[in-house]
């Protein structure tokens, strides 16, 4: 069997391996086998008495944790199984931290290790205290702001416009020991970015990947970067579809207001403000991309993404002030919430990956411009087109719209099927198939 995240082959001991054992025990925990080769072949080990007994010692003395070595045995050849607990506390190996990520090693440096510390001790970055600012120093237009905004939101009372701002952010668990923390200096300092680098937004137009057309730097505190960022959106870089019922003038965006602005919240509420990089939204003719230095949850995929929601929010300081005041309607939900804004719209969810070192979603004018990305045929574009405008799709109907047989209907649908389309119901007469994620409640 080959090795695993919480899994590593040894075919002899050597003191350097102590870093692996750290590097478990500050993940998830794992198990190193001694007197096996990479590709987990059994190739025993002689001196296994005296192992049995050094190992255990050095790493009680080294790492100062307690490691299980058990002895094992097939067809006569010996096998050390060292078994490594996951540890609450951050283990170190001579002043080192080392982290099991994946099935590789890394020693943590930097930004990585502050936020690692953190982790460990149950503090979050944007929950560490910055002395030397005081409630005085904040905006007062931005707590003004704040309140009217919690007030309409219904989630505090009318009562909460007349608390001072000491006792909103005391409300909001902004303070600790008498110390505002960086998630109020975020929030409503009028100069973030004089304490905290990168604490900004960029939106550029694109005619192209290498023709930046213009640009704006979106700077203040966060209440202030939310509404600044959204109105120059809507205003500025994207065109309104306009038509005309009777004499009423209809103005159609272009991508669906609810899901952009959520995406822009989510990256204001996720960044890895640590990074110390600022907020990218990328404007283009037919798609729009938001990027921020943020990642998953640990052990999610971007799959995960589509169905389910973490348990906590990567910045939970500012994402439970931006509950409060309204700005976001669940800790967690707004990937969900995306794609079923998207699916109301009649477009396709957005995309969600990892690029440069950060998390980006990517919004599509319609899903002709996006499948046509893709590589996708005409014929299975406008299937899928079809699914949008009516909510779903049969067999027969496949039939009726391309004028094909049920074979090649069958061939088709089986084709969209996991990627883009759900089906519902066992595989004949009764089957319909939707939007991939509308029938899991999105």
């Amino acid at each position: 069997m080959p090795e695993q995240q919480n899994i590593e082959y040894k075919i002899t001991w050597h003191d350097e391996y102590l870093k692996w054992i750290c590097g478990f025990a500050n993940a998830q925990g794992g198990k190193i086998y001694i007197g096996m080769d990479d590709g987990g072949n059994i190739v025993g080990i002689p001196d296994f008495k005296k192992l049995l007994e050094d190992i255990p010692n050095k790493v009680r003395d080294i790492l100062g944790i307690v490691v299980d070595v058990n002895l094992l045995n097939s067809s006569g050849n010996n096998v050390l199984e060292i078994v490594v607990e996951s540890y609450p506390y951050p283990v170190n190996y001579k002043g080192q931290y080392h982290y099991r990520s994946g099935s590789t090693k890394q020693e943590l440096k930097g930004t990585a290790l502050n936020k690692f510390l953190l982790e460990k001790t149950g503090k979050h970055w944007d929950g560490i205290p910055v002395p030397s600012v005081s409630v005085s120093d904040l905006k007062k237009d931005s707590f003004i702001r704040y309140k009217g905004k919690a007030v309409k939101s219904k989630r505090v009372d009318a009562e909460v416009l007349n608390d001072s701002d000491d006792l909103l952010l005391n409300d909001l668990q902004l303070v600790e020991n008498g110390l505002l923390k960086r998630a109020a200096i975020l929030l409503f300092h009028p100069q973030p970015e004089k304490y905290i680098q990168g604490a900004y937004i960029k939106i550029g137009f694109f005619h192209s990947d290498d023709d930046l057309a213009f640009q704006d730097e979106v700077h203040g505190n966060l209440i202030e970067q939310i509404d600044k960022a959204d109105d120059l959106l809507r205003t500025k870089y994207v065109t309104y579809a306009i038509s005309y019922s009777g004499m009423s003038r209809i103005e159609k965006p272009p991508f669906p207001e609810k899901a952009i602005r959520e995406a822009l919240l989510n990256c204001i509420a996720h960044k890895d403000y640590a990074d110390g990089t600022p907020i990218q939204i990328s404007v283009y003719a037919d798609h729009i991309i938001f990027w921020n230095p943020g990642q998953l949850p640990e052990n999610w995929t971007v799959e995960d993404l589509k169905t389910k929601h973490p348990s906590k929010p990567f910045n939970p300081d500012i994402a439970n002030a931006l509950f409060r005041c309204g700005d976001i309607e669940a800790w967690g939900r707004g990937t969900l919430k995306m794609i079923g804004e998207s699916i109301i719209y009649k477009t396709l969810p957005p995309e969600f990956n990892f690029h440069l070192s950060g998390f980006m979603v990517t919004f599509f004018k319609d899903a002709r411009t996006a499948l046509s990305h893709k590589g996708l045929a005409d014929n299975l574009i406008t299937l899928v087109e079809y699914v949008l405008e009516n909510g779903e799709i049969t067999n027969s109907k496949v039939q009726l719209l391309l004028k094909i047989s049920k074979r090649t209907a069958s061939r088709y649908l089986t084709e969209l099927e996991g990627t883009y389309l759900d089906r519902r119901g066992e595989t004949g007469k009764g089957t319909i198939y939707t939007i991939k994620g509308l029938s899991k409640g999105t």
